[in-house]
C-alpha cells in the first residue's frame, strides 16, 4: 500500500507528567494487593506527585513546545496535534500537581480510621490527577472528552468509598447522575461541531468555522443555527462541570456528603479541569464565534456570582458554605472569559483561589462540623484559627489577604477594560455579599470560648495547613508570582 506511515511517532518526553502518574496508580493498586498498607500507598502516592512535577518543572524550564499524536502535513504545512505541550498546559498542570499533594496529605487524616480502603482510595486519586494533567494538553474533541471523563469518573467511587455512608452514596449517585447528564449534553454538542466541520482538532475547527460559518448575519444559514446549537450544548456540559448556573444544583449535598478531600477535590481539581476544557474550546476552537459565546458567558457568570453568594449566606455547615462559596467563585472566574481576550485573568484567578480555598477545607478537615462550633477556636488551636481566617480574608479579598484583593483587582480591571462595566458592577456588588458571610465565619473564630468541637486531624492535615498557608501568604506578599507566569 502507497502512502505514508501508518504509525505515530511518540514523544514520550511530552507526555512524561500524566505518564508517571498513570504507572503510578498501577503501581499502587498491585502493592495493595501485596502490601496493605496505608502509609505506603499513601507515600507512593505522593512520590510520584513530586516526581511528576518534577518533570512539569523540568519542561517549563526548557520553555518549548512540544506536540504529539498530530497529524502530518496538515492545512498551511502545520501539524495538528492531539497532546500540545505548552505554556497553558504547564501552568494547569503545575496547579494539579500542588493541589494533588495537599489532597493527599489531608488524604492521611481521612484513611486514619480504616474505614476506607487507602490502595482504592489513591488508585483512584492518582487516575484523577492523571486525567486532570492531560486535559489542558488535549487539542481535539475526543481526547478533551475522555481527559474529562478521567477526571470525573473516579471521584465518583471516591465519594462511596466511605462505605455504610448513607449520606456519601446519595452524594456519589447525585454527582453520577449529573455528570452522566452533562456528558451527554457535551457529547451532542461535540457531534454537531464535528458534522459542521468534519473535524475534531481544535485548531482545525477553528479553520474551518472561520472560512465558512462564523458571521452573525449568516445565522439564517444551514450551518449557522447548526453551529449555535453546537457551541451551547457544549458550554452547558461544561457548566455541569464548573458548577455553574444553572447547573449548580448539585453542588451542596455532594460537597456535604463526600469525605472532604473529596470535596476539596472537586473545589479545584475538577473545577481547575472544567475551566481549562471552556478555555481551549472558546479560544482555540471558537474564538471567530465570539460574537455568539461571549454574551451567553456574561450573563451565566453573573447569575453563578450571584446564585453562589446568596446560597452560601443561609449555610450554617462549614462545607456547605465553602461549597457555594466556590460556586460563586466560579462566576469570577468565568467573567473575564466574556470579554473573548480575558483567559489570562481567569486563569490568574483559578490559581490565586486554589490555594486560598484548599487552605480552607485543609483547616474544615482537621475541625469539620457546624461553623458555630468554630466559635473561639483561637483560644483551643491559635494556630488553626489564624490559618483560617487568613484564608477567609483571602477570599473575600480583604488585607491582609492581598492574594484574594490581587485576584479580584485582575478580573475586575479586565472587565473594565474590555468594555463590560455592567459585569464589573454585579461583580463588584457580590464581593461586598461575600464579605458577609466571610467576614461573620471569621469573626467566630475570636469571638466567646470554644464550643467543644472535636479535633480530627492528623500530622500530615497540619502539614497541609501550613503548606496552603505558606502559598497564600506568599501570593500576597509577592503576587508576581502568579502574574509573570500566567501573563
Amino acid at each position: 500500500m502507497g502512502g505514508g506511515p501508518m504509525i505515530q511517532s511518540i514523544d514520550y518526553w511530552a507526555i512524561a507528567g500524566p505518564l508517571v502518574l498513570a504507572l503510578a496508580a498501577g503501581l499502587v493498586l498491585l502493592l495493595d494487593a501485596f502490601v496493605p498498607s496505608r502509609w505506603v500507598s499513601g507515600a507512593v502516592t505522593l512520590a510520584a506527585i513530586v516526581a511528576a512535577g518534577v518533570v512539569i518543572a523540568v519542561q517549563a524550564a526548557q520553555g518549548t513546545t512540544r506536540g504529539t499524536f498530530c497529524i502530518p502535513g496538515s492545512a498551511a504545512g502545520s501539524e495538528s496535534c492531539s497532546f500540545v505541550l505548552d505554556r497553558f498546559t504547564l501552568i494547569f498542570a503545575g496547579l494539579t500537581l500542588a493541589a494533588g499533594a495537599v489532597i493527599v496529605l489531608l488524604s492521611m487524616g481521612e484513611l486514619a480510621s480504616g474505614r476506607i480502603p487507602a490502595g482504592e482510595w489513591y488508585f483512584l486519586l492518582l487516575s484523577t490527577l492523571t486525567g486532570a494533567v492531560l486535559l489542558p494538553a488535549s487539542r481535539d474533541l475526543i481526547m478533551l472528552v475522555v481527559s474529562l471523563e478521567l477526571v470525573s469518573l473516579p471521584v465518583f467511587a471516591l465519594t462511596a468509598l466511605r462505605r455504610f455512608d448513607g449520606r456519601a452514596s446519595e452524594a456519589a449517585l447525585k454527582l453520577f447522575l449529573v455528570s452522566v447528564v452533562s456528558t451527554a449534553i457535551m457529547l451532542f454538542g461535540v457531534s454537531l461541531l464535528y458534522g459542521l466541520t468534519g473535524s475534531v482538532h481544535l485548531d482545525l475547527l477553528a479553520a474551518h468555522l472561520r472560512d465558512g460559518v462564523s458571521q452573525p448575519a449568516l445565522m439564517g444559514g444551514d450551518g449557522a443555527g447548526v453551529l449555535a446549537v453546537g457551541v451551547v450544548l457544549v458550554l452547558a456540559g461544561f457548566t455541569f462541570k464548573v458548577a455553574a448556573v444553572p447547573f449548580h444544583f448539585w453542588v451542596g449535598d455532594v460537597y456535604q456528603g463526600a469525605p472532604i478531600p473529596v470535596a476539596a477535590l472537586l473545589s479545584v481539581i475538577s473545577k481547575a479541569a472544567g475551566f481549562a476544557g471552556v478555555i481551549l474550546i472558546l479560544t482555540q476552537a471558537l474564538p471567530n464565534q465570539s460574537w455568539l459565546w461571549t454574551p451567553i458567558v456574561a450573563i451565566v457568570a453573573a447569575l453563578t456570582m450571584t446564585v453562589g453568594n446568596v446560597l452560601a449566606l443561609r449555610q450554617r455547615d462549614a462545607v456547605r458554605m465553602l461549597a457555594w462559596s466556590s460556586v460563586a467563585q466560579s462566576g469570577y472566574i468565568l467573567a473575564p472569559l466574556a470579554i473573548g481576550s480575558g483567559a489570562a485573568a481567569s486563569v490568574t484567578y483559578l490559581v490565586f483561589y486554589a490555594a486560598m480555598n484548599l487552605g480552607a477545607f485543609a483547616v474544615v478537615t482537621r475541625f469539620p462540623g457546624l461553623i458555630e462550633s468554630h466559635r473561639g477556636l483561637v483560644w483551643r488551636s491559635p494556630v488553626a484559627a489564624l490559618a483560617l481566617a487568613f484564608f477567609l480574608i483571602c477570599l473575600a479579598g480583604l488585607p491582609p489577604g492581598l492574594a484574594g484583593l490581587f485576584a479580584k483587582v485582575v478580573v475586575f480591571r479586565e472587565l473594565v477594560d474590555g468594555g463590560l462595566g455592567w459585569l464589573a458592577v454585579v461583580m463588584a456588588i457580590n464581593t461586598v455579599i461575600g464579605l458577609y458571610y466571610y467576614l461573620a465565619w471569621t469573626v467566630r473564630l475570636f469571638a466567646g470560648r470554644p464550643e467543644g468541637a472535636p479535633s480530627v486531624g492528623s500530622r500530615a492535615v497540619v502539614t497541609a495547613i501550613g503548606l496552603t498557608a505558606a502559598v497564600a501568604v506568599a501570593f500576597s506578599l509577592a503576587p508576581q508570582l502568579v502574574l509573570s507566569a500566567v501573563g
